[in-house]
């Protein structure tokens, strides 16, 4: 080291607890020497070193992250952590870009499917005009039949099916009401001379005409309820609480009639509020659930004498696994989106890459937990199956909370 590089801190005291400097950051309360006031181009450089530190550590991170199973956590309970993003960090990054490009995906690829999908516009009157229930049947079997040649048409094109899913359900719907209808007219019309033969064959269309009665007594009922004032109160809960609760029923009331409603603009901003409370919850809810599966581990390996702690870090990159692999296979499905309506093999071939990807994150986990706990592999598959099992009852109430923070959204 040469001269001009060795600096002297004596007669430096820390500008925050007076302590004697005896480097670049204070031993005592840990701030540093140098200060923030400083010309606009100094920041820059700092930021642009500071950029270029944690990106160099990403690189070091990242490929380990993705092939060598509990490589990370190895290396961060023998102390080596300098070089890596620490855990928490990397999860919490990777959560939260997996779902914000998930929700980015699912919005390009329906708009994508609704560009591909021709013909998925139904004529609410077209079965109106057909007078016996044989010539809505033919109808409707002509209608299937151009909606299954639109599905061959748009096979490769991720979301293009929704829109005529949706359209097949209307058009068979449109179709049972109209043979409704039509028989329920038909059954007192019958003449007297023919009484027993007619109720024989008219005790088909009375059961029809009374369930569709009965479908209609529920949708009277389901809209008495929207429509009722909002009533939502618990007496035992502070008045925060229940004002939250109305909140929520109001706004639930909303989304259902909006779903429920057949201006298409309705409906759609009513999917859309639905949409971004589910992608604005499911981060919160995933965060509960990494403390429960560290205290998974900490229960099914219990003689392993580990700190909980310990079991915590192996959740955070399990789940910072887990949700770069969300993120690579979300980027491929855009990918194959793009590509295959003008390479149907480029397509395929990024298909078998999502397929690969599916089978090495339940492979990854369990030679993580291998390498981990240094468990002989009968016991390894065993609890591997069983924390699975547990874990994935966890990972279902989390969805459902996070679909019932969306509906209310």
């Amino acid at each position: 080291m040469s001269g001009k590089d060795i600096v002297s801190y004596d007669g430096v005291h820390c500008a925050n607890c007076t302590a004697a400097m005896q480097g670049e950051f204070c031993h005592h309360c840990g701030q540093s020497i140098h200060t923030v006031l400083k010309p606009v181009h100094h920041m820059f450089e700092d930021t642009l070193e500071t950029f270029l530190h944690v990106d160099g550590r990403v690189l070091h991170t990242l490929p380990p992250l993705m092939t060598r199973p509990g490589f990370l956590t190895l290396e961060y309970f023998s102390g080596r952590r300098q070089r890596y993003v620490p855990p928490f960090r990397l999860m919490f990054v990777l959560c939260l870009l997996a779902f914000f490009l998930t929700h980015i995906a699912v919005d390009a690829l329906v708009t994508r499917g609704k560009d591909f999908a021709p013909g998925v516009h139904v004529d609410r009157r077209q079965f109106d005009d057909l007078k016996t229930s044989d010539e809505v049947r033919h109808a409707l079997d002509e209608q299937l039949a151009n909606l299954q040649q639109a599905r061959a048409t748009v096979a490769n094109v991720p979301g293009a099916d929704a829109g005529l899913v949706k359209a097949e359900k209307e058009l068979r719907k449109q179709a049972e009401r109209r043979i409704a209808t039509i028989d329920g007219a038909a059954a007192p019309a019958s003449g007297a001379s023919a009484k027993a033969p007619a109720a024989a064959s008219s005790a088909p269309a009375v059961t029809s005409s009374t369930g569709h009665r009965a479908a209609k007594d529920d949708d009277v009922e389901a809209e008495d309820w929207l429509d009722k004032p909002g009533n939502t109160r618990v007496s035992w809960l502070p008045e925060f609480m229940n004002a939250r609760l109305a909140h929520a029923a109001a706004n639930l009331r909303a989304n259902i009639r909006g779903w429920k409603s057949s201006d298409p603009e309705v409906h759609e901003q009513a999917a859309e509020r639905f949409k971004a409370g589910i992608f604005g919850a499911l981060p919160q809810t995933m965060f509960v659930l990494m403390p429960a599966f560290a205290l998974l581990l900490k229960l099914f390996y219990l003689f392993k004498r580990r700190l909980y702690m310990e079991h915590l870090i192996v959740a955070l990159h399990s789940h910072a696994f887990l949700f770069a692999t969300v993120l690579l296979w979300v980027l491929l499905a855009l990918l194959k989106s793009w590509i295959a309506p003008h390479a149907a093999w480029a397509g395929s071939l990024l298909g078998w890459l999502e397929f690969a990807l599916a089978i090495w994150a339940p492979v990854y986990l369990l030679l993580m937990q291998k390498r981990v706990y240094r468990q002989g592999w009968f016991m390894t598959v065993l609890k591997y199956l069983v924390i699975g099992w547990c874990y994935t009852w966890l990972l279902g109430f989390a969805l459902v909370s996070a679909l019932m923070m969306g509906a209310v959204h």
